[in-house]
């Protein structure tokens, strides 16, 4: 078991306090904070002393990964571990399948577009499902609405009740397919018109006594609207699940789910991907068509990923993949995390200090457990609570 220094990334909409009140750091930061990885991505490999993770790995893959993870997932980490700080909205995204990486990769390559070039979407063969589970009050578009409140809602909207005829609940991916390609690719002058139309209606929606749920979304479309004027997205965001993460919830997205975080400070795991898909809210590559190819039109009722609850002290995530396993941990006196498994783990600190022997995690800290580490065990500093995050393959 070793420390695990994380790589940070200073995207625009990172923020200059969460991350550094979480870490102890000068607060606000000198520039946006935003990702704080914890892995072996070759775009931001976490390191070991002065040694990158992805070259500990390669030089001997079954020690780093055990036999099976390292014949599973082809010699490679097959998880990232982030803590993700939002300021401002992230981009409306999606993530590709396992399949769709693969090609779009390949044929990336074979038309001779670099890695580094600003209009590459596949960085990497792999598909990126995701876990964001919240530190803070956390809000997020998450999926595509049930087509059924997204018609009260145009009906209320000034400019898009002339959209309805295209929302059917009866087959809602036709519809929703049929609406998003429609909004999407508006000229620009009829998209400026409909979204101004649209924010002179959401003021007097949000005034009104309209249900709270049209409210929250009238409020997070004037905001956007604000935030990047003209832009499609936020025509984008109309369709999609608003919602409000208490610390401890978690959302889980999978290949094709349109989404987009707005704000708060959260633990994410994935799939080791950096492939994204975007389609508004960003100054960074746009691919309308090849984000309507990977995307997932069916419904998202509730985007909550759910969860077990082994005992009083641990949480687990009911995932539906095999790339990592997710569960976190309060523990107190009396209470410990024992790890003891048969390949590649990371144990985030997020709360308190968490000790193991002379090996000690504040929050931010992270630590790497290989597959040839024998077992080890976690327990609060004496009168403290501490949050840990154990994430293996």
């Amino acid at each position: 078991m070793q420390y695990l220094e994380g790589a940070l990334r200073a995207y625009p909409w990172g923020s200059r306090t969460l991350l550094a009140e979480l870490r102890g750091t000068p607060a606000p930061a000198q520039r946006p904070e935003a990702e704080l990885w914890f892995g072996a991505h070759p775009a931001a490999p976490s390191r070991i002393g002065e040694q990158p993770l992805d070259a500990i790995i390669a030089a001997d893959p079954e020690a780093a990964l055990g036999a099976r993870a390292a014949a599973a997932f082809d010699n490679q980490l097959p998880f990232l571990v982030k803590l993700l700080a939002a300021g401002e909205p992230l981009s409306i995204q999606a993530h590709p399948s396992a399949a769709q990486a693969r090609e779009g990769f390949a044929r990336e390559n074979a038309e001779g577009i670099a890695l580094g070039d600003p209009r590459r979407n596949y960085k990497d063969p792999n598909p990126k499902p995701e876990l964001i589970v919240a530190l803070t009050e956390f809000k997020a578009l998450a999926g595509f609405r049930p087509v059924a409140e997204t018609l009260e809602l145009f009906a209320a909207l000034g400019g898009l009740e002339r959209y309805t005829c295209m929302l059917d609940p009866a087959q809602p991916e036709e519809s929703l397919r049929a609406l998003f390609t429609t909004l999407i690719s508006l000229p620009t002058t009829l998209r400026a018109r409909l979204i101004a139309d649209a924010a002179a209606s959401a003021r007097e929606l949000v005034a009104s006594d309209a249900d709270a749920w049209m409210v929250e979304v009238a409020q997070t479309f004037l905001q956007l609207t604000e935030r990047y004027p003209g832009d499609v997205g936020a025509l984008a965001a109309l369709l999609l699940n608003h919602v409000s993460l208490a610390p401890g919830d978690a959302l889980y997205l999978d290949a094709g789910q349109l989404h987009a975080y707005l704000s708060g400070l959260g633990v994410e795991v994935m799939a080791n991907s950096d492939n994204v898909l975007r389609g508004g809210l960003t100054s960074k590559h746009v691919d309308v068509p090849e984000l309507v190819r990977v995307l997932d039109f069916a419904e998202l009722a509730d985007p909550h990923a759910p969860v077990s609850v082994p005992s009083a002290s641990e949480v687990a995530f009911d995932l539906p993949i095999d790339a990592f396993h997710v569960t976190r941990h309060r523990l107190t006196d009396g209470t410990a995390l024992t790890v003891d498994v048969d390949g590649p783990a990371v144990v985030l600190c997020t709360a308190g200090c968490a000790r193991s022997g002379e090996f000690a995690l504040a929050p931010g800290q992270a630590a790497w457990i290989p597959a040839t580490d024998p077992a080890a065990e976690f327990t609060a500093a004496p009168g403290e609570t501490a949050e840990l995050f154990f994430v293996r393959a």
